[in-house]
């Protein structure tokens, strides 16, 4: 396994982590039904195999996500660091929709929350989860918010996600960004531009999520398997996931097949380490609701692509018109 420094003061990290959005289960947001056994299994085979942190959120399961990860976290007894978000609250609210919200009080009571679920009195990374487009709330007092937390030790390093340059530079001027996370894959390359670039130029920590598109990715993908999707799986209404850029996006994905085949390694394996050889990115958030999954991808984190290669997957994105950025 490859470890990486996430940011300039940050920990050391393998440079795959467990993604926990799907273990939440089905809800408003969810991938559909999901057996918890199977994903306390899972957690287990990523911390026995190496992997080093997991990323969940309060709201991935409306609170589900965090206990279960909670859970196994408190079972593996050895050192995982537990990254989690706050700034999608949805309690008391009708049918339990989340909202968007940063509002220092806010932050505060979900840190609370998220703590009791998880069984700690501290959490390793804490991330706003997205933009506060409707309490209008300046960045800088979320930010402030959060930094008084690290002060206070119930967070040690702080972060973002989804978070474009000009808040990355608001939030900077208060306290230092320790991390982001962009969504960013060999589909969704937008993320190489500018806010990875900013992030290597200010010693931030970039870990990245969605490396494999949300399954498309993996090789293991179809046009069936996209028509029998659960129909509380949020992939059926996602552009990437009909046509036309279904067909481009699957003819991708085999294209990664040689390079697969001449490491001997899953195809999703190659996906993740096109990401990883990225300059400026730390790790790679990897979803897993079963062990068989992990083992898919775990090889990535120590495949290291050649020259060669990495020409090859860049001729495929050419070729193929698939993805954006």
């Amino acid at each position: 396994m490859q470890f990486r420094r996430l940011g300039r003061e940050g920990p050391e990290i393998s440079v795959v982590g467990v993604g926990a959005w799907a273990i939440g289960g089905p809800w408003q947001l969810g991938w559909g039904p999901q057996d918890d056994d199977e994903s306390i299994a899972a957690l287990h085979k990523a911390f026995d195999s190496g992997v080093t942190w997991v990323d969940t959120a309060a709201v991935y399961g409306l609170g589900h996500s965090e206990e279960v990860v909670g859970q196994v976290v408190r079972e593996h007894g050895g050192e995982v660091l537990v990254f989690t978000k706050c700034g999608r609250p949805w309690y008391g609210r009708e049918h339990n929709e989340p909202t968007y919200d940063l509002r220092p009080e806010t932050i505060r009571f979900e840190l609370e929350q998220s703590l009791k679920r998880l069984g700690t009195d501290h959490v390793d990374l804490y991330q706003f989860h997205w933009p506060d487009p409707e309490t209008g709330t300046p960045v800088e007092d979320s930010w402030a918010s959060m930094a008084e937390l690290v002060e206070e030790g119930k967070v040690r390093w702080a972060g973002v996600s989804n978070f474009g340059v000009g808040l990355l530079e608001r939030c900077q001027r208060v306290r230092r960004v320790d991390a982001v996370q962009p969504p960013f894959s060999l589909l969704d390359r937008r993320a190489a531009a500018d806010v990875i670039p900013w992030s290597a130029e200010h010693g931030t920590g970039v870990i990245c999520y969605s490396p494999l598109q949300s399954g498309l990715l993996t090789g293991s993908f179809d046009g069936d398997r996209v028509r029998d999707l659960p129909a509380d799986d949020w992939r059926r209404g996602s552009g990437d996931f009909q046509p036309p850029d279904l067909e481009a996006n699957l003819e991708l994905a085999r294209r990664l097949q040689p390079v697969a085949a001449r490491h001997g390694v899953p195809v999703a394996a190659v996906a993740i380490a096109w990401v990883l050889a990225t300059p400026g990115v730390t790790g790679a958030i990897v979803g897993a609701r079963r062990p068989s999954q992990v083992d898919g991808w775990l090889p990535a984190g120590n495949l290291r692509l050649t020259d060669d290669d990495l020409a090859e997957l860049q001729r495929a994105i050419d070729e193929t018109g698939a993805g954006k950025g």
